[in-house]
């Protein structure tokens, strides 16, 4: 969680991935509750992940928790073309 990227008490959440092999086991949901509740002890009042189109049970755990789609664009990650999304929270 880095709260200092954004400014004006948003955060932004970095690297939130699991391993293929720990997948299913409901890691993911646990490591993004502890995420989202150390952001809210610190009082952070917006916070915004980027991911990319297709990872669907990421969407699906995002949305879950309060994130909303707020934009997409075009990009290049990794020597490849994807729609990037940022995913918004508002307390």
């Amino acid at each position: 969680m880095d709260g200092e990227d954004l400014g004006h008490n948003r955060a932004h959440l970095r690297w939130f991935i699991a391993d293929d092999s720990l997948r299913g086991f409901g890691l993911g949901k646990q490591l993004l509750n502890s995420a989202l509740a150390f952001a809210d002890a610190q009082g952070f009042v917006q916070i915004n992940l980027w991911t990319f189109s297709g990872l669907n049970a990421a969407r699906y755990l995002y949305e879950s928790q309060g994130f909303a789609l707020v934009e997409e664009k075009r990009g290049s990650k990794w020597g490849i073309e994807v729609l990037e999304q940022r995913f918004t929270r508002c307390i």
